[in-house]
């Protein structure tokens, strides 16, 4: 396995983890429950960004 194919991984778990997190945050009924789980989201968001990138450059290299 390449350093690549690993980088990519690691970004998918970590988009994986923080999307299940997410969800389970939300689920939760208090407003630390509802603010956590925005800050969750933010995080997918920037795996999945990041994901991306490592994709692009495995694909350009």
């Amino acid at each position: 396995m390449s350093m690549m194919t690993a980088l990519v991984l690691a970004a998918l778990f970590a988009t994986i983890g923080s999307l299940i997190a997410g969800i389970t945050s939300m689920a939760t009924d208090s407003e630390v429950g509802h603010a956590s789980s925005l800050q969750w989201m933010a995080r997918r968001v920037g795996f999945q960004a990041l994901a991306l990138l490592f994709i692009v450059v495995a694909l350009l290299s």
